[in-house]
């Protein structure tokens, strides 16, 4: 297990080293001089004078080779600072760490929203594998995978803000704005979790330690608690992570509709505007956070299937 550990450790770190690379890298990708794209977003007029974009350069530090402004930028990161925002001087650590609050309470919501409902959907369609509780469950989690959130959201605020009045349409000032946004980013996850879960618990149940299970006496509902139900959350859980690190910065579209103040938005505007410290340090939150859910549920897995760290060693 420690062997296990250390290797899990090693790996996490080289993987962050690179994922500061490709933060820092991010908002070069493009075509352009970096400096012409944040004046053209701060000014209307489209000639821009070469002496304005000439002292920008300097003032941003922009003039440097881009190994010394990547040191420079690490050094900074690592010290608990990420900059100051090209377009308001706003220390981006103040823009940033807020605008993660929300999407992170945002992106639990929904998941934790979507499990409780996938997981006894998905039990109940695999203990009735072929029968019309399995067609109908296959159907509402298909549909809902196919349902886009562009779509979602304004049919939400449709009927439940602007028909019914039971709900606000936007904003995040209390418990009540989240319920709109977390159903909209709920019902795909939803969609896939049932059908893992479906599809974990049907192999679950066809395994031989299933049939010796209930032939010792255990009850059919004690022996799905008890033993299908662990070994049928392994996939559930990985799929858990992959979604949730999604949702930390891919919920630009739930975010705008309901105006929420999250990291989608956040970086939104801040590719709009050019402002390169706020992309690097929203990627950065956003990568880092990435890496080490993945290596924290793969120690989790690790728990659960002690086959894992064997092969691992092995």
């Amino acid at each position: 297990m420690v062997t296990f550990l250390i290797r899990r450790a090693l790996t996490l770190v080289v993987t962050l080293l690179v994922v500061s690379v490709l933060a820092f890298l991010i908002p070069y990708a493009g075509e352009g001089d970096p400096a012409r794209k944040i004046l053209r977003a701060r000014v209307s007029d489209p000639a821009l004078d070469p002496g304005q974009v000439e002292a920008l350069t300097r003032e941003l530090g922009l003039d440097r080779p881009l190994y010394v402004q990547y040191f420079d930028w690490l050094r900074e990161v690592l010290s608990g600072g990420f900059g100051y925002s090209f377009t308001n001087r706003t220390p981006v650590q103040e823009l940033v760490v807020p605008a993660l609050g929300v999407s992170v309470s945002l992106a639990l919501a929904s998941l934790l929203l979507a499990l409780v409902f996938a997981l006894p959907l998905g039990i109940w369609a695999a203990t009735a594998r072929g029968g019309k509780v399995d067609n109908a469950v296959t159907f509402m989690s298909q549909s809902a995978v196919s349902a886009p959130e562009y779509w979602v959201g304004p049919v939400l605020v449709l009927i439940f803000a602007r028909t019914l009045g039971w709900l606000p349409s936007g904003g995040w000032t209390g418990p009540a704005y989240i319920v709109l946004p977390a159903v909209a980013l709920a019902l795909r996850p939803l969609g896939y979790f049932t059908q893992v879960t479906r599809a974990a618990m049907s192999d679950v149940l066809a395994s031989p330690y299933i049939t010796a299970a209930r032939s010792r006496g255990l009850s059919y509902p004690r022996t799905l608690v008890r033993h299908g139900l662990r070994n049928s959350m392994l996939p559930v859980m990985t799929l858990f992570s992959f979604w949730f690190a999604g949702l930390l910065g891919g919920s630009v579209v739930i975010e705008v509709i309901f105006n929420i103040p999250g990291m989608g938005r956040l970086l939104y505007t801040s590719v709009v505007n050019n402002d390169v410290p706020v992309i690097q340090g929203a990627m950065l939150w956003i990568l880092t956070l990435a890496v080490v859910i993945n290596t924290v549920t793969d120690l989790l897995y690790s728990v659960l299937n002690p086959a894992i760290r064997v092969t691992s060693h092995a």
